[in-house]
Parts: structure tokens; C-alpha cells; sequence
């Protein structure tokens, strides 16, 4: 995303970044989706040349072609890295995305599910929370056999039903902060997420372990919210503005009532595509006065949790774990934020793991926001090949760092029929720690 998002795709900044393109095509073979259906439409090259149709009105926004074509893009990111120009990819297609939005009249069925879903539920912990709970209950009845028989279902519906995880018993109290085990060093203010801590508490919960193990105080302020990504990939930036204003004051904002408000500390995320909407604050708020320089200051604050526990495991686990792990990356925890080595070293900190790479650790596993629901044919052929790739490991255990991925390799695992374990980084830090005598 960049300031080209505000104005659309006839700014002279827009402009600029298509020409950057000089159409080498090094990108087609970083591409998932060049690699499932073979066109040049369906490559960043492609659809770079889409791009700059529309930008200079020979295709209308509301092209079919030029919807279909820029609505397969995951998002991953893959070809900025093969990129010898430096094409910054993100920043286009986010803004493509929006020109779309704007120029487009959804159904009156589909603006109610947007609605519901982006402004009613993932923005409000307690809601997504219950929702999580009564999916909790249809998983107990063992309903999800049902549903997977249900062919005529509609895909949207059935591919929900693929990547739902196990659903905890209980969450977690953010009221009061977690206090350091022994010596303390610091604080920090941890951002929870919407689907994570609804759907994949657990993580959440050993993060927190994790970070007070190796001596931070964990402070939860109350105020955060949704970190703005699905708003993007939705292609709504207003929504994305108002959430990242809302965490912005939430994190840096000082309140009296302790856990309420934010201080001075880093701020950690532990999902890939979370800490990568929060890193594009800056960008997103450039042009309101009253932010742009609290962004630039949050952005400074924001760190990963593989990157900041790479930095400060001052009490490395000492339990045995004796398993085969390899590592599926999140693609924007590798090519927005550029994290590729903390996972990698916190995994090979760990005693008894032995970390097995992948053959091609670049590829996407299709989860990509909500592409696996939206796109869920060809989100399934990409996570096949990944799958593939994973299977040829023999690992025990697979390691993500995203939400998304993480429900989505939980999907791949019982479709390619592995006995695999799926976990994030920091649970297996966190089991370690557990088995310490």
C-alpha cells in the first residue's frame, strides 16, 4: 500500500511504480497463480499490464476481465523478491483493489455480509469470541461431518467449514497485565488480533508465557482492535484508516486505569499479516496531519514475535521436544516485513528440533487473507502443492507464523492425509519451557 491509495490509479506516483515494470519477466515463476493456470493475465506482469490500461482509461474499472484477473492475485508478494526493478507489487495491486471497490455496485446481499463481517464482528473482541463459541459447540456435536457430506452446500460455505480450526474451551482475561517470571526487563503491549485470539487462542496464550518467561511484563491495551487487513483486501481503505487510528491510540496513548491504555514498549503482533497491515500505518495515515507522525512512531514500535524473542531470548528453553519440524512461511512475514531468519533460529533454539527446510519455502500455501474462501478452487490447488513439498519433509510437526497459514496447513494436513501436528513458533518455545525439570 503507499499514497497512491488515497487518489487511485492516475496519480503520477501510481504512474511511476507501473513503470518501474520492464516486463522481464523474472516474476512468472514466483507466482502461484501463473503456476496453477499457466497465463500471463494470471502473473504480476500481467496484471501489471492491466494496470496500467485502467490507470490510463483503455479498460474500465469494471472490466470483467480486469475484476477476475486482479481478484485471483493472492496478495503473497512473491515476485517483489525475483524482482530486479524493485516493482513495488503490494503497492499497485492495494490500490487497484480500492479502484475497484469504488468503481463497482455490489448486491445488496454482499454489502450486508461485508458489513456484518468487516464493521460488526472482527473489529469487536467479544463478538468474534462468541461466535467462536457457538462454532465450538457445532464442532462438539460433531457437526463438521455433516457439512464436508453436504456437497450442494455453495464453496464459499464449505471452505469456511475446511479451515476451521479446533476451537478452545476458554480465552484468556486481558483486564490486568501478565506479570515477568524473575528479573524483569521491560514492557511490552501486545496486539491480540481478531481471528487469533477468537480462533486460535492458545497461540495468544503462549505468546504471552513465552514473553513473560524471558522477563517482559505483557500489558493488553483494552481499546485495539482489528488490525485493518481484511478491510484492505476488500479493497475498503476508509475502514482500513479508522482501524489503524483506533490501534494507534489504543498502543500509544497513556490512561491512568492500568491495561487500559498503551505506553512506551514495543508492540508485538505473532501473525505475519497482522504486523504487515500495522507496518503500512504510516503510508495508510501519510495524509492526515493529526496521525502521520504517530503513525511513523507506532510503526517504529511494532516488531514480530519470532523477530523481538530472536533478539531478547535471554532464558532459552531447556525441555526436549525430539521432533522433526519444518517451517511453512508466512508470505507476508517473508516478503512485506522481510522476516525470514527469526522463525528459523528460534525453531533451532529449541532442544531435540530438528528443522527440515523446505523445497521451495517461497511458495504460498493459498490461505492469503480470505482467498481460500473467496478462491477456494484455486486456493486448493496451490495448498496442494505446498502440501506436496511439506509431505516430502516426513516432519511430525509444522510450523507456521500467521493465522491464516496456520488454519490453512491445519486444512492441508487432514486433506493430503498427513500425521502431522500443526503448530505456531511460539507454542513449541512455550512446550518446551514446559518440559523443563
Amino acid at each position: 500500500m503507499s499514497q497512491a491509495i488515497h487518489s487511485g490509479m492516475t496519480t503520477p506516483e501510481y504512474q511511476r511504480k507501473l513503470n518501474q515494470c520492464i516486463h522481464c519477466g523474472l516474476c512468472l515463476p514466483a507466482c502461484p497463480t501463473y503456476a496453477v493456470f499457466g497465463t500471463e493475465m494470471d502473473a504480476p506482469r500481467g496484471r501489471i499490464a492491466l494496470m496500467r490500461a485502467a490507470s490510463e482509461s483503455r479498460i474500465a474499472l469494471n472490466d470483467p476481465a480486469f475484476v477476475e484477473h486482479i481478484g485471483l492475485c493472492l496478495a503473497c508478494r512473491a515476485c517483489e523478491p525475483a524482482c530486479p526493478s524493485g516493482v513495488q507489487y503490494g503497492a499497485l495491486l492495494d490500490t487497484a483493489r480500492v479502484a475497484i471497490e469504488r468503481a463497482r455496485t455490489p448486491g445488496i446481499l454482499e454489502r450486508a455480509v461485508r458489513h456484518i463481517a468487516l464493521r460488526e464482528i472482527l473489529p469487536h473482541r467479544e463478538r468474534l469470541r462468541a461466535l467462536a463459541r457457538i462454532l465450538r459447540v457445532y464442532q462438539r456435536l460433531g457437526l463438521p461431518r455433516v457439512t464436508r457430506a453436504l456437497k450442494f452446500l455453495p464453496h464459499s460455505v464449505r471452505a469456511m467449514e475446511n479451515i476451521l480450526p479446533p476451537l478452545p474451551a476458554r480465552y484468556a482475561d486481558y483486564r490486568a497485565p501478565a506479570p515477568a517470571i524473575g528479573a524483569k526487563r521491560g514492557d511490552v503491549f501486545f496486539f491480540h488480533g481478531c481471528v487469533q485470539d477468537a480462533f486460535l487462542a492458545d497461540v495468544n496464550a503462549a505468546t504471552v508465557r513465552v514473553l513473560q518467561r524471558n522477563g517482559y511484563t505483557v500489558h493488553f491495551p483494552r481499546a485495539q482492535t482489528c488490525c485493518g487487513a481484511p478491510a484492505i483486501h476488500a479493497g475498503d481503505a476508509e475502514l482500513a484508516r479508522e482501524l489503524a487510528r483506533k490501534n494507534i491510540d489504543a498502543f500509544l496513548s497513556p490512561s491512568p486505569v492500568q491495561g487500559e491504555g498503551g505506553g512506551e514498549g514495543w508492540v508485538i503482533n505473532n501473525a505475519g499479516g497482522c504486523g504487515a497491515a500495522m507496518q503500512e500505518y504510516a503510508h495508510l495515515l501519510a495524509d492526515e496531519p493529526a496521525y502521520a507522525e504517530k503513525a511513523k512512531r507506532f510503526v517504529a514500535r511494532t516488531r514480530d514475535i519470532s523477530e523481538f524473542l530472536a533478539d531478547n531470548l535471554v532464558a532459552p528453553p531447556r525441555g526436549n521436544l525430539n521432533a522433526r519440524v519444518t517451517y511453512v512461511e508466512s508470505c507476508h512475514l517473508r516478503n512485506a516485513q522481510k522476516i525470514t531468519r527469526p522463525p528459523r533460529e528460534l525453531l533451532r533454539a529449541i532442544p531435540g528440533v530438528e528443522l527440515i527446510e523446505l523445497k521451495q519455502p517461497e511458495q504460498c500455501c493459498g490461505s492469503a487473507g480470505v482467498y481460500n474462501i473467496v478462491q477456494p478452487e484455486t486456493a486448493d490447488a496451490i495448498l496442494d502443492a505446498k502440501m506436496a513439498d511439506v509431505a516430502g519433509t516426513r516432519a511430525e510437526i509444522i510450523v507456521t507464523t500467521n493465522t491464516g497459514c496456520q488454519m490453512q496447513m491445519l486444512y492441508g494436513a487432514r486433506r493430503a492425509g498427513l500425521n502431522a501436528r500443526v503448530a505456531h513458533v511460539v507454542e513449541l518455545l512455550d512446550e518446551a519451557y514446559g518440559k523443563e525439570s
